[in-house]
């Protein structure tokens, strides 16, 4: 927990910025919450793959077992060895439709709140930005009344700082984590399309689509 003397100057930070920073705040709470849950989902993905089970699952396809791999794949916890058991187990449409939706649900999940990261990244300056225009009119504003003229014009300044510090801090503290999430979805997303064209293969090397008529 912050101590006293580290809470007071925050409340004063954000007391002098003006009344731009509380929506501003607000944006920094909503990203700091989408980043921790982002890590710790991330984390626990990495736990949850199993290049040995696919491999098994690859070994069990080659030898033209069916039943096996399905079998192999139904209690698993990697993203890729669950999208194939769903291609596997296609009832009622191809099995490269089946692994396409399978792999769609992994992405989206995989892919979930970078939207609105992207969202913080331009949101934030934007307000910072118009926390240094409230504050220079309020300066402006200032100019001619001989009553603490100085210290309202430093104050409107110090204020329109503040808020565009606060906007850019936010964004690039965003920034850099939403660029790592993005190049391990592509990551994720070359993963199951590779793993999607071998089963494929693999189900016509030995003839395991049941969704293809034989002639």
């Amino acid at each position: 927990m912050l101590n006293l003397p580290v809470a007071n100057a925050v409340i004063e930070f954000i007391h002098d910025g003006g009344p731009i920073m509380y929506p501003i705040l607000v944006v920094g709470v909503f990203a700091i919450c989408v980043l921790v849950e982002r890590i710790f989902w991330w984390l626990r993905f990495s736990a949850r793959r199993n290049p040995r089970q696919l491999d098994e699952v690859y070994a069990t396809l080659e030898s033209g077992d069916l039943a096996k791999a399905i079998a192999l794949s139904e209690k698993t916890t990697d993203p890729v060895v669950r999208m194939i058991h769903h291609g596997l187990k296609h009832q009622h449409s191809s099995m490269q439709g089946a692994l396409e939706v399978a792999a769609g649900h992994e992405l989206q999940a995989a892919g979930r709140f970078l939207g609105a990261m992207d969202t913080v990244v331009t949101l934030g300056p934007l307000l910072g930005l118009l926390g240094t225009v409230t504050g220079i009119m309020g300066s402006f504003s200032s100019i001619g009344d001989s009553e603490l003229a100085v210290e309202k014009v430093t104050g409107g300044i110090g204020e329109a700082l503040i808020a565009t510090a606060a906007g850019l801090g936010i964004a690039i503290t965003t920034l850099v984590p939403m660029n790592f999430f993005h190049g391990r979805l592509a990551k994720l997303q070359f993963d199951l399309e590779a793993a999607a064209n071998n089963v494929l293969i693999l189900a016509a090397q030995h003839g395991l689509d049941r969704s293809v008529k034989k002639p």
